[in-house]
């Protein structure tokens, strides 16, 4: 049986059970109908259910004195400072629709941000009795209402999906998108779908890119496209036996022998210009020496007699083989003596050609072309027999789906277009197949709903939750055993998704976490752009810089890998290092540049907030920045970040108290003094103070500015914490707080968007579910893919409830 709506009123038709609570088991907004026999109401539903008459008591007899005792002075009775009033939030229903205001006042109780400390003070039991009421009352709502999943955009990949999905799709792993303008950022990530808009000139990057992609997968006969490549100075990177070379201004500087280059990839095989630009460090009474190599075999050395603010070009031209090389420009020179300065200075290397006119000869058809070209006519099958075989199976795996008959059709009449304008076979399979890389269903993730569908949620295909999955943890397309569990319909049989997760983040794909989750949500994307004052900091080079950076990649690959807690990010007594990172760590019995487990003790260091690649990412680039780094723990660690400085408020100057003998923190103080400051600084400096014994590259020490370094600090609340190990301890003790807040960004992460209110219910659950098993990172990831929030989405017909609920209401 259903309910009737009558007049706006929900009642329960005769014989209809009703659940514990006062909850309807079924509600419609249907046209009001007449009353027969069988329909005639037997009670009106509860205006207020069970549970919610105890919420509703508490909030009259205890909550709302307090409220009116220390809020409504500035808040009530009329007034609005802050553009807040209390006055309309007289029930539980009215405190429930005002979620994101009783959000904020909970975040400034518990904060101690108010009332203003000139007003009377709550104690510490009246904070948690509103703030425990506030939850409980949101919680209530959230579990009792009916689950809303929400809906991704149309979701275009960004430049890692692009990378990735061609590499899994073709096998070409050359990066193409690399030349891509970069992807906007919402939330925090660069995979939102709200903010991945397309541009002119991404359109065009993406028709070039798919030409480029299927020259390097499908050799045909005739000329080949002459090309430019260029490789800029970030593209370029030291050998492993290149002990001292540092990335600067100027360029990549070889102080010591060795070498920096890169992969080039060749789409023929033919004669190629190879021209770098470089310059010198004059010194010795001999011009710099420099040396071009093709895999290994000298090409030719120059004498590089111009200084850095005169770069030239180099050019030689070689003959190579179609495919990957290894190209290294040398330092040939470098001086015996220390105190002379000869450096090797590279700026950039550009790749052009083939120089070639004639058609060149192919090689036999390398394993990439047999992925694509799988059925070769007269042996296989017919001409068109086999282009329909092909294109379909790469438009599928393409489209992440089945293609319909029509739609093959579509891109089968395109092999047959340029197979009438004389074309060879090959030829034309390409020029379809490029059809299918700039098409809108491979460039985005596209889900539908489904048709003829009146529910307001429903669940996702299975080819659209293996493709949710996949983009999740591989930032890629599915494997051909998540597509072949899609085909069959079993991705949802029970344990075969658990199943998937363990062996998906077993792969070496899972990798893509690190640097595309981890990466952006702990900054350190940014460590290869931070600039250490060279003068202040003469320890930090390019080689800490990349222990730094490789110490978080195996920590996060542990985490995933052994399935540890996800508490290892607060305080775990171990990371990775080598010699280099041991010895700048006081680490002692590590040797070699390989990189090894070891053991924290006796380091003040534990967890990401005390590696030095976080610490650099943080600071500024002379010094450290307590109110930066307190940021970036109440942002990124707890989840409760500061609002921005107002518009007028004037900046931190360090150099504001030169010729005082004076800490930074002192200095901070002073800035902090100033009323308009204090409200916001007083949450985030103190954080930033318990990290000052790490300098602004992560090191430690315990003195500044010639005065012992004082890492006490007061957190609002009376909170006393003492240095980085007591500062670990406190983010232990609010761990369910740091869990919460993890989960968060990996769900906006996993699904593309930005978390809603309608989410916290699901946030609730995973967060309880990752608590039961330990912190387990697999027991995180398994509860936000199992969620309704991954497996289905609100559909169009939610959409058209919720216009005609607003209209009823108006």
């Amino acid at each position: 049986m259903g309910s009737v709506a009558i007049a706006g009123t929900i009642v329960l038709a005769a014989g209809q059970p009703q659940q514990p609570g006062g909850r309807v088991l079924d509600v419609a907004f249907n046209q009001p109908q007449p009353l027969g026999p069988a329909t005639q109401p037997i009670a009106l539903m509860p205006a207020v259910p069970p549970g919610a008459q105890i919420l509703e008591q508490r909030f009259d007899g205890k909550i709302r004195p307090l409220l009116t005792q220390y809020c409504f002075g500035c808040h009530g009775n009329g007034k609005h400072k802050g553009d807040v009033t209390l006055d309309k939030f007289i029930s539980l229903a009215a405190v429930q629709e005002g979620r994101e205001t009783w959000q904020d006042i909970c975040d400034e109780l518990s904060q101690g941000d108010m009332p203003p400390d000139d007003k009377p003070q709550p104690g510490k039991a009246e904070v948690q009795a509103i703030t425990g009421w506030v939850h409980e009352a949101l919680t209530f709502r959230d579990r009792n209402a009916p689950r809303d999943p929400g809906r991704v955009t149309i979701h275009r990949l960004n430049k890692t999906e692009y990378n990735n999905t061609i590499r899994d799709l073709i096998g070409v792993d050359f990066h193409p998108a690399d030349d891509f303008p970069a992807d906007d950022t919402g939330y925090g990530f660069d995979n939102i779908a709200d903010v991945l808009s397309m541009s002119p000139l991404l359109a065009e990057k993406y028709l070039s890119a798919a030409n480029d992609i299927l020259d390097k997968a499908i050799l045909t006969p005739g000329p080949a496209r002459k090309t430019v490549v260029k490789f800029p100075v970030d593209k370029l990177e030291p050998s492993h036996d290149t002990a001292n070379a540092k990335l600067g201004a100027p360029g990549w500087i070889l102080y010591t022998p060795g070498s920096v280059g890169t992969r080039i990839e060749l789409p023929v095989g033919g004669e190629y210009e190879i021209r770098v630009k470089a310059m010198g460090d004059q010194a010795g009474g001999e011009p710099v020496g420099m040396a071009i190599k093709l895999d290994g075999e000298m090409l030719r050395k120059f004498d590089v007699p111009n200084s850095r603010d005169n770069p030239q070009a180099y050019p030689v031209r070689a003959t190579a083989q179609f495919g990957s090389h290894n190209l290294a420009i040398a330092f040939t020179n470098p001086p015996p003596d220390r105190s002379v300065k000869r450096r090797l200075i590279v700026d950039s290397v550009e790749v052009e050609g083939p120089f070639s006119t004639k058609p060149l000869p192919l090689p036999p058809p390398s394993e990439l072309q047999k992925r694509i070209i799988f059925c070769m006519p007269g042996k296989d099958g017919t001409e068109e027999q086999c282009a329909k075989k092909i294109l379909e199976h790469f438009a599928a795996r393409a489209f992440r789906r089945p293609v319909p008959a029509d739609e093959a059709e579509t891109i089968v009449k395109l092999f047959r277009i340029s197979r009438q304008q004389g074309d060879g076979f090959e030829k034309s399979i390409k020029f379809a197949c490029s059809a299918v890389l700039v098409s809108p269903q491979f460039l985005y993730r596209i889900e539908m709903d489904p048709a003829a569908n009146h529910q307001k949620t429903a669940p996702i295909t299975d080819y659209e939750l293996a493709t949710r999955l996949s983009y999740f943890l591989w930032s890629s397309m599915p494997d051909d055993e998540l597509f072949s569990l899609a085909g069959a319909g079993r991705l949802r049989q029970p344990g075969v998704i658990e199943q998937q997760i363990k062996r998906m983040l077993a792969s070496s794909k899972a990798n893509t976490l690190i640097d595309d989750f981890g990466g952006q949500w702990l900054e350190l994307r940014n460590l290869d752009d931070v600039s250490p004052d060279a003068s202040k900091f003469p320890n930090f080079d390019g080689r800490l810089r990349a222990a730094m950076k490789k110490e978080f990649e195996l920590f996060f690959a542990g985490i995933i890998h052994e399935d540890r807690s996800v508490l290892d990010f607060l305080d775990a007594d171990y990371t990775y290092a080598n010699e280099r990172l041991a010895k700048y760590y006081g680490i002692s019995g590590v040797t070699g540049d390989e990189f090894r487990k070891v053991s924290l003790a006796g380091t003040h260091r534990g967890g990401v907030l005390t590696m030095g690649g976080v610490l650099t990412v943080i600071s500024m680039p002379t010094r450290t920045s307590p109110a930066r780094r307190g940021k970036f723990v109440l942002d990124q660690i707890l989840g409760t970040p500061p609002p921005p400085p107002p518009p007028d408020v004037p900046s931190f100057k360090a150099n504001a108290f030169l010729g005082k003998s004076m800490t930074l923190r002192q200095r901070f103080e002073l800035h902090r003094a100033d009323p308009t400051c204090a409200s916001c600084h007083k949450r985030m400096d103190p954080i930033g103070f318990a990290m000052e014994n790490f300098d602004a590259v992560g090191a430690w020490r315990t003195m500044d500015g010639g005065l012992p370094i004082d890492a006490n600090a007061t957190l609002p609340g009376n909170i006393q914490i003492n240095g980085p190990d007591s500062l670990r301890q406190l983010l232990l003790a609010k761990k369910d707080q740091f869990v919460r807040s993890l989960v968060e960004k990996m769900i906006t992460y996993g699904l593309g968007r930005g978390i809603d209110p309608s989410d916290r219910a699901t946030v609730d659950d995973i967060c309880d579910d990752v608590a039961a098993h330990g912190y387990r990172f697999s027991s995180m990831i398994e509860s936000i893919v199992k969620s309704d929030a991954f497996q289905k989405r609100r559909t169009n017909a939610a959409d058209a409830v919720a216009i005609s609920t607003d209209a009823i209401r108006k």
